[in-house]
């Protein structure tokens, strides 16, 4: 017990001392959803040959593990993504977990090259979306989101395609509810049953507040 208790305590203080470097940290462990705490439907988020298969009702996937305590302040984080054709989903940032429902807090970085929404992959989700499609269905690529104060940036395959600054959003000064930045865990989306997205790797760096 004493020897486990050891090893515990330096699997933790690894943690810490990686996110505190700036190093990047893998959140999903490649085998299964430790972790990660899923609403609604649990059976849309299955692990196949190494990659998070996402398919099926409305649920999302809350990062509930051990790096900072799941409580991002500044941080990027990088997704490899696939699409199929016609799926729809997204990555929340600075959310927190909720049972049903789509997440009231925080932002969601679209997901979508085909979906008949017109909100495509790089949006921040009705606040500053984008049209233009950068990949293809089928084919991997990086989701690159960088939360720094109030912006946010977003890069394709290493292209920023949108950076929004939430303190020069004309539209908000009355005040700015529970969607913005602030700080939160991330999520991922499962949009609907005619969705199918995959997940390989889920990486955060925090950074200096």
């Amino acid at each position: 017990m004493k020897t486990l208790l050891t090893f515990c305590c330096f699997i933790a203080l690894t943690f810490s001392a990686a996110a505190q470097s700036g190093e990047w940290i893998e959140l999903f462990n490649g085998e299964n959803l430790d972790g990660w705490k899923i609403s609604e439907n649990s059976q849309s988020f299955q692990v196949e040959d190494g990659v998070i298969k996402v398919a099926g009702p409305r649920g999302h996937a809350f990062y509930n593990g051990d790096v900072a305590n799941h409580d991002f302040n500044n941080f990027e984080v990088i997704a490899e993504v696939k699409t199929m054709p016609g799926a729809n989903s997204g990555i929340f940032i600075h959310t927190q977990y909720q049972e049903d429902g789509w997440p009231n807090v925080g932002y969601e970085i679209q997901v979508n090259q085909s979906h008949g929404d017109w909100r495509k992959t790089g949006s921040v989700y009705s606040f500053q979306d984008v049209r233009d499609v950068y990949v293809e269905d089928g084919e991997w690529y990086t989701e690159h989101i960088i939360v720094q104060g109030d912006i946010v940036t977003v890069k394709i395959n290493g292209e920023t395609v949108n950076v929004y600054d939430q303190s020069k959003d004309e539209n908000r000064k009355d005040g700015l509810g529970t969607k913005k930045v602030d700080h939160g865990t991330i999520a991922l989306q499962a949009h609907d049953p005619k969705s199918v997205i995959y997940y390989k790797s889920v990486k955060v760096k925090l950074l200096p507040d």
